[in-house]
């Protein structure tokens, strides 16, 4: 039995769409990691300047009274004494909530060229450690990719000499953008900031 004129034209039909809308997929998919960037600069992450780029908006809890009790009769009390007096002398408490509004530099120094600002905040999350959760956005205002920005997101660990986060987004020239975001300790300590070194590799 012949099919009818009218369900060719419609099978037809069905197949041009389908075959447009894998080739329109294709595409989009294909233009979303075409190129590899590296941007490397320097953060300036200042508490205590007289005009500070960064504070502690929320103040959390200290774990000192419960970690002291839970010494008693531990056999591990010399070393729980240790991280009672490394948690006394810190100036972060689990719980704080910072924000950031970071100058962005290709040097270390305070004179170097700035391309851009870090913006964003952290919220420490460990009840044992300086570790935090971040999200900061890199808004670029100098070079060939000013007017963009690249959004990273990750655990800051800042006993670890190298810390990793991811990159998990962009706007501009990183639309679509993915790949990680390394920071190191240039000149840095908990109670007045300092300098971050970044690196940041993006496929977009």
């Amino acid at each position: 039995m012949m099919p009818s004129l009218p369900s060719v034209f419609l099978s037809a039909a069905f197949l041009l769409a389908a075959a447009a809308y894998i080739r329109s997929s294709g595409t989009v998919g294909s233009s979303t990691a075409t190129s590899t960037t590296h941007l490397h600069f320097f953060m300036h992450d200042d508490y205590t300047g007289p005009r500070p780029t960064a504070a502690r908006i929320v103040s959390g809890r200290s774990l000192l009274p419960t970690l002291a009790s839970s010494s008693d009769g531990d056999d591990n009390a010399t070393a729980t004494g240790s991280t009672l007096s490394r948690l006394l002398s810190s100036p972060r408490q689990f719980g704080d909530v910072v924000v950031l509004n970071n100058a962005l530099t290709e040097g270390p120094g305070g004179d170097s060229a700035r391309v851009g600002t870090a913006q964003g905040f952290a919220v420490r999350v460990s009840e044992g450690g300086i570790v935090s959760h971040l999200t900061m956005h890199m808004v670029l205002d100098a070079g060939e990719h000013r007017g963009s920005s690249v959004t990273a997101n990750g655990r800051i660990d800042m006993d670890a000499t190298v810390r990793e986060s991811v990159v998990i987004g962009g706007t501009g020239k990183f639309r679509f953008a993915r790949g990680y975001m390394l920071t190191r300790n240039y000149d840095y300590d908990l109670a007045r900031g300092g300098i971050v070194e970044i690196d940041v590799y993006v496929q977009h």
